[in-house]
């Protein structure tokens, strides 16, 4: 994105009107996808802060970017991930007492409730979200709600091209054996808006 990589040059060189655009186009969306790790407000909001502390402070050995938010979204995956093992470590927990993976649930029945949908869709499809496993919602999450390519979910989930793309299909098959075609046109309809404040 051509926009982007101006901002983020822009950036790079001290220009206030960067960080500010950087932060207030992306700080409700980081807290968003933050909620998916984890309730405590107070870890999301300090992994924000000591991003963009960090971004401020080595500004000037940065890297180039054309997906700031891209950008962003893993640096704030691998530290929040890094922020669970180092506190799984210090106080001895098993490894399942933390979440090794984002819980992504995308909050399907309260867009829909919004909506006025039935109660009956509203139960299938949390169900069938319900059968996927943490690693297929997260995905999906990527593919769908953040517009994410093959590409760039590699680079997030540090798996392979390849094994981006079987996720997703075999993801989008399980949903298609719980849902009525009608339910499943409907949920990838809501999936694409959620998060997006349609």
């Amino acid at each position: 994105m051509e926009g982007d990589r101006k901002i983020w040059e822009d950036f790079k060189c001290d220009a206030d009107y960067a960080l500010s655009d950087i932060y207030g186009k992306n700080i409700d969306f980081l807290f968003i996808y933050g909620k998916k790790f984890t309730k405590d407000e107070s870890l999301i909001l300090d992994t924000i802060q000591d991003i963009f502390y960090d971004l401020i402070r080595n500004r000037n050995n940065l890297g180039s970017t054309d997906n700031i938010r891209l950008y962003l979204l893993k640096t704030f995956r691998r530290r929040i991930l890094r922020t669970f093992e180092k506190n799984r470590k210090l106080f001895w927990l098993e490894p399942t007492s933390l979440h090794a993976e984002p819980e992504i649930t995308f909050s399907v029945e309260e867009k829909i409730i919004q909506d006025e949908e039935s109660a009956q869709r509203i139960r299938s499809l949390k169900q069938a979200m319900k059968t996927l496993n943490a690693r297929q919602r997260e995905v999906l999450y990527y593919k769908f709600t953040c517009g994410f390519d093959y590409d760039e979910i590699c680079e997030i989930m540090s798996i392979s091209y390849d094994s981006a793309r079987q996720l997703v299909s075999r993801s989008i098959k399980k949903l298609k054996q719980k849902l009525t075609p009608t339910s499943f046109i409907f949920l990838f309809v809501r999936l694409k808006e959620i998060d997006k404040g349609k």
